[in-house]
C-alpha cells in the first residue's frame, strides 16, 4: 500500500477540470512500483461506466451517492495500485435514435414518452406506443425481452451520446487510472458498449437482445477470455440495478459451471449505487440478485477492507 499521490483532491470529484497530465506522469513514475508484468497473480479490475452523465450532479442520468462510490473508486486503485495488475473502464455509448430513447417511440397522439416511461408488450399489441423506427425490429424486441423474463423497455433520458462531456469518466478518477498506467507501465483498456440501435446494453459482455450482424451485436467474448486468464476480478461502477448487475449476471451464467471461476470474482460492493425510479425499487431487485450470486460463489466485500487473496 503507498499513499495518495499529492494532486489527489476528492473536493474535485463530480467537477470539471483539465487534470494536469504531466504532474500526474511524473508523480506516477517516482511512486516507485514494479511493472505489472512482474505480478506473479493478475489482478483485473474493471470499472463499469463511472461516466460523468451517470455520476456528476448535473448528468442526464444521475445516480444518487454515485460520487462516493468513485471516491472509493479512487482511493481503492492507489491503496491497492501494487497489486492492481490490469483495469478496464467501459463506457456506456449511445447514439441518438435508439430503441431505449424518448425520439423512438409516440403514442396515438404523436407524444414521445417521458424518461422512465416503461414499454410493455402489452402497450405495444394496444396501440398504447408505436415506433417511429424500425417497426417491425422493434416490436420484435419488446415481445422477446419479456419472453426472455428480461427487464422491460424502460425510456431512458438522453445519456452518454457518443462526443459529448457526458460519456467521458469522472477527471478525477480519470487522473487515477492514468496514474496506474504510467506507475505499472501497463495501458489501461476503454471497452464501449451500447451503440447498436435495437437494443438495449446493459451489461459490458453483451446486450440484452442478440442483433445478428452487428459487430457489437453479441457476446463479447475476447474480453470474456482475458477475464478468465485472470486471478481474480474486481467490480465496481454504476448503476448497480443495471449495468454492474446484468454484467455479473453475465459472468455467473459464463462461469456457473465452474465454481472456482466465480470464486475470482470479488464486487465492491460499496462502490456501487441503484437508479432511482419512480416507481421501481431496483436496489431491492438487485441485491436479491446479489444475494443469489453470492451463494453461487460471488465475493462481496468492502474497498477499505484488506484484499483477501
Amino acid at each position: 500500500m503507498i499513499g495518495f499521490p499529492s494532486f489527489y483532491d476528492p473536493s474535485r470529484i463530480g467537477t470539471l477540470f483539465y487534470p494536469d497530465v504531466a504532474a500526474i506522469a511524473a508523480e506516477a513514475a517516482a511512486a516507485g512500483l514494479s511493472p505489472a508484468t512482474t505480478d506473479q497473480e493478475n489482478t483485473h479490475l474493471v470499472i463499469i461506466d463511472m461516466q460523468i452523465d451517470f455520476c456528476h450532479a448535473r448528468g442526464n442520468l444521475n445516480v444518487p451517492d454515485a460520487l462516493d462510490d468513485i471516491r472509493r473508486t479512487i482511493e481503492f486503485i492507489y491503496c491497492n495500485a501494487a497489486r492492481i495488475t490490469q483495469i478496464t473502464c467501459s463506457l456506456d455509448s449511445h447514439l441518438p435514435a435508439q430503441i431505449f430513447s424518448p425520439g423512438w417511440w409516440v403514442d396515438r397522439d404523436g407524444r414521445h414518452p417521458a424518461p422512465f416511461t416503461i414499454i410493455t408488450w402489452a402497450d405495444v399489441q394496444a396501440g398504447a406506443w408505436r415506433p417511429r423506427l424500425e417497426p417491425e425490429a422493434s416490436v420484435a424486441y419488446v415481445r422477446q425481452l419479456e419472453q426472455q423474463h428480461k427487464k422491460q423497455l424502460c425510456i431512458w433520458p438522453y445519456h452518454v451520446q457518443i462526443g459529448s462531456i457526458g460519456h467521458a469518466l469522472d477527471p478525477e478518477l480519470w487522473s487515477a487510472v492514468f496514474w496506474h498506467a504510467v506507475a505499472r507501465q501497463v495501458q489501461p483498456a476503454w471497452l464501449a458498449k451500447g451503440r447498436v440501435p435495437l437494443t438495449e446494453h446493459y451489461s459490458i459482455l453483451q446486450p440484452e437482445v442478440p442483433v445478428p450482424g452487428d459487430p457489437e451485436g453479441g457476446k463479447n467474448q475476447v474480453f470474456l477470455d482475458i477475464l478468465a486468464q485472470a486471478d481474480h476480478i474486481v467490480i465496481a461502477g454504476e448503476a448497480e440495478s443495471h449495468c454492474v448487475l446484468e454484467t455479473v449476471e453475465d459472468l455467473v451464467e459464463e462461469f456457473g459451471d465452474r465454481p472456482e471461476m466465480l470464486r475470482k470474482v470479488f464486487f465492491l460492493r460499496d462502490c456501487t449505487s441503484p437508479v432511482l425510479h419512480p416507481e421501481i425499487d431496483f436496489h431491492a431487485i438487485a441485491q436479491d440478485r446479489f444475494a443469489e450470486f453470492a451463494r453461487q460463489g460471488v465475493n462481496f466485500i468492502d474497498s477499505a477492507a484488506p484484499l483477501p487473496f
